[in-house]
């Protein structure tokens, strides 16, 4: 497996290729801006992109969707849950000074524990609510991707709408019941441990 990390956009995402080293298949998660760049990395890399997964649709996480579709085919994966936040993410992002083209429908609305496949990798979902309603993290292959949910040393905000403080509580509290040693990359920042988060992190001190 091989992950690539491409910061996108004012907000700085980060947007991952996560792909099968042996069979070149792929899928994108969070591809928030840039999609020229996002194409670039696919098209040097010989990669066969299979998905685009949304761990949730706050504009700057999905904003190069439209081109990124149109150009790979890959089937958008949301969560079930997050769907209403998916379609009114163009209005939202104008309401904050931003433009992001219409966005097709997703193919896919999973749910918790559905399994995410491409080449040899697996990647569970977790539904992890509380950043917003349907948000997920992708867990396998001794990595958690955990978009918003959780970053080093933070976690996502919950005063924007569908953002809900206990439900965060609850999802952190599953994501540090994992193996100190998981891997942690976070849809902002720099990557991590869950080890590292249960000790430094300011919210498992609140919790812990």
């Amino acid at each position: 497996m091989i992950i690539r990390t491409i910061i996108v956009g004012s907000l700085e995402c980060n947007c991952l290729i996560v792909s099968d080293e042996t069979t070149n298949e792929a899928f994108i998660v969070d591809p928030g801006d840039e999609p020229d760049r996002i194409a670039d990395m696919v098209h040097e890399n010989s990669l066969a992109v299979k998905y685009i997964v949304c761990t949730h649709a706050h504009f700057d996480h999905i904003g190069a969707i439209p081109e990124l579709k149109e150009l790979t085919k890959a089937q958008i994966v949301l969560h079930k849950d997050e769907v209403d936040v998916y379609e009114a993410s163009e209005s939202f992002a104008k309401y904050l000074g931003f433009d992001i083209e219409s966005l097709p429908a997703p193919d896919i609305l999973v749910a918790e524990g559905e399994i995410i496949k491409t080449g040899g990798m697996s990647f569970s979902v977790f539904h992890t609510p509380g950043h917003t309603p349907g948000g997920i993290c992708l867990y396998g292959e001794g990595i958690i991707i955990t978009g918003d949910t959780l970053f080093a040393g933070s976690v996502g905000r919950t005063d924007l709408p569908g953002g809900d403080i206990k439900k965060l509580r609850k999802s952190f509290q599953r994501l540090m019941g994992l193996d100190g040693k998981i891997r942690v990359v976070p849809g902002h920042g720099p990557e991590t441990t869950i080890g590292d988060e249960r000790e430094y992190n300011f919210f498992a001190k609140e919790l812990f």
